[in-house]
């Protein structure tokens, strides 16, 4: 019995550590981690992430999407779950794979929400970003080199918004990145994983979930940016004067739900060091 006790003191004692060290607040600038090699590795894995998230979802486009009009972003029912599954399943499986490397970011807006609430530093938020431009850029190449033909018939995936109003395109891509930011901030809540070791392996599973209602909800419509690195590579890869003119809608509305949910999470979550269970 006083083993099970002393081991029991000593998952709280790490849980203890872990959560204190998960609220410490990252340096502003950070330089001193360009000497470390974890530091490049791990935008080396925000770049593979990013880049199989897009080879990965633009082939599900490609795959099952029959509609070859640019203004038609209609699809069977059986289509929409098909593009949401693959989203949502590829960025669970990446975040469980990638999250102890780089945090499990393939995405700037989460990388930029990281930032505001002072979990990473200026200068690795930089370099994710660019990395995951470069990543999903080179993923989108891939899928137009094997899938030419049909890439050009679905004019690559592009993100744009139903003509009938941007206006509330930018309320889709604002409020779907509101509810993705939000799940990650959940998933990664210090306090959580301080009461439940199981938390951390199961980060990835709200995550992904996330991304597929959220796909379910906005797909319809604007075939769901929440990531201005898709948005960015598709447009630049089709290379069609026609995607870069609702750009503008999928990296403001974005930009300001991340503003909101970073808001909601140092206001309303308030994370702490979760000192025992009582």
């Amino acid at each position: 019995m006083e083993v099970g006790i002393g081991e029991e003191d000593a998952r709280q004692q790490r849980s203890t550590e872990r959560d204190e060290n998960m609220n410490s607040k990252a340096p502003c600038f950070g330089l001193s981690e360009l000497k470390s090699w974890s530091f490049w590795r791990a935008g080396i894995v925000e770049f593979v992430a990013t880049f199989l998230y897009l080879y990965i979802s633009l082939l599900t486009i490609m795959s099952v999407k029959k509609s070859t009009s640019y203004g038609d972003l209609l699809c069977s029912p059986e289509c929409l779950q098909a593009i949401a599954w693959a989203s949502g399943a590829t960025v669970s499986a990446l975040v469980y794979c990638f999250t102890a490397i780089s945090g499990g970011h393939f995405n700037p807006v989460v990388t930029f929400g990281f930032f505001l609430v002072r979990k990473i530093s200026i200068t690795r938020a930089l370099y994710y970003m660019i990395m995951q431009c470069l990543g999903a850029i080179c993923g989108a190449a891939v899928v137009k080199a094997f899938q030419k033909t049909r890439f050009e018939l679905l004019h690559g995936g592009a993100n744009l918004v139903n003509y009938e109003s941007e206006v509330i395109g930018l309320f889709f891509e604002f409020f779907g990145t509101f509810v993705l930011l939000y799940a990650v901030f959940s998933a990664s809540d210090a306090k959580r994983t301080a009461i439940d070791s199981h938390v951390p392996v199961l980060a990835a599973l709200p995550v992904g979930f996330a991304v597929f209602l959220v796909h379910m909800a906005a797909t319809p419509l604007s075939q769901t940016g929440i990531n201005p690195a898709r948005s960015l590579a598709t447009a630049i890869v089709h290379g069609k004067k026609k995607g870069w003119e609702d750009q503008w809608i999928f990296w403001l509305g974005p930009l300001f739900g991340t503003l909101l949910a970073a808001l909601y999470y140092q206001i309303v979550l308030r994370p702490k060091p979760f000192k025992s269970r009582a």
